[in-house]
């Protein structure tokens, strides 16, 4: 069994990659993908964890995609020539805006005579990229909030007081910077798109015309009766289908590893297409 969605401390899980690795290692997956949210910066230590266990290792990265009404996240997988490539030249430039966005959010939050700084914010990520669940933290910390959810409505949310906008990347480019470092891209957890199922097949058939080729049918936060469904449709349009527990450990203690939608394992065939 394989798991091709997983995220390690690089990003906003809670496992090191070799941590992560290790633990696939002990329940006896055959294969991992470490798909981190817009780094690559984990690829390596996770990779020699999984030659010295024995497991195949699959190259990775998840990709917020420019995108309304819902949510549009691309995985690359099996990017086997991440290094030096024109993908994490472009990640490093998406990482200098995310910084500038944050130091003007903590400006905002300062403006209203709040004790809130930029080396505090940096405390609560633990060394992990910083978000907007890192701020609302720390504003329920210091009871500006009453708990994450009002953080988020009424301060951090779209259009509320402490919000600026993220600068994330246009379909198109995520697909040709991936498949240049050699990936293959894919529709992460399409539940989150916000589509119905009778707009599903037109939307997905034009971004397959992109690029796209494949659909994470299994994702955990699917049911057993909507993966066969995203199963059929990646069938039906000539698309991969493929499964992933999207872990992210404790920050995610309802994702197992090695487990995707219906709490499923997730098979070895869905990679065949990676190699």
């Amino acid at each position: 069994m394989i798991d091709l969605h997983t995220h390690s401390s690089k990003s906003d899980g809670t496992f090191t990659p070799e941590e992560l690795v290790k633990k696939a290692a002990d329940i006896s997956l055959n294969a991992i993908a470490l798909t981190d949210h817009d780094t690559l910066d984990g690829l390596d230590e996770a990779k020699k964890c999984a030659d010295k266990n024995n497991i195949q290792f699959i190259p990775g990265i998840e990709l917020e995609i420019e995108y309304h009404p819902g949510e549009f996240h691309l995985l690359g997988l099996g990017i086997f020539d991440w290094k030096d490539s024109s993908l994490e030249r472009t990640l490093a430039t998406l990482r200098a805006y995310r910084n500038k966005r944050n130091t003007e959010m903590v400006q905002l939050i300062q403006n209203d005579g709040i004790d809130f700084t930029e080396e505090e914010l940096k405390n609560t990520a633990g060394g992990r990229i910083i978000a907007r669940p890192h701020f609302a933290k720390l504003l329920v910390e210091k009871k500006v909030a009453k708990n994450m959810r009002h953080a988020f409505d009424k301060f951090l949310g779209v259009d509320q007081k402490y919000y600026v906008p993220k600068k994330v990347m246009q379909l198109e480019d995520g697909i040709r910077l991936i498949r240049e470092a050699g990936g293959k891209p894919v529709i992460a957890h399409p539940l989150s798109l916000y589509l119905s199922w009778g707009k599903m097949p037109e939307r997905i058939a034009a971004w397959k015309e992109m690029g796209v080729v494949g659909i994470e049918a299994w994702h955990s936060g699917a049911t057993a009766n909507q993966g066969k469904r995203f199963e059929r449709l990646a069938d039906d349009l000539g698309m991969y289908a493929t499964g992933g527990s999207d872990f992210h450990g404790e920050n995610r203690k309802d994702r197992k590893l090695g487990q995707g939608g219906g709490k499923k394992p997730i098979p070895d065939h869905f990679m065949d297409f990676l190699l």
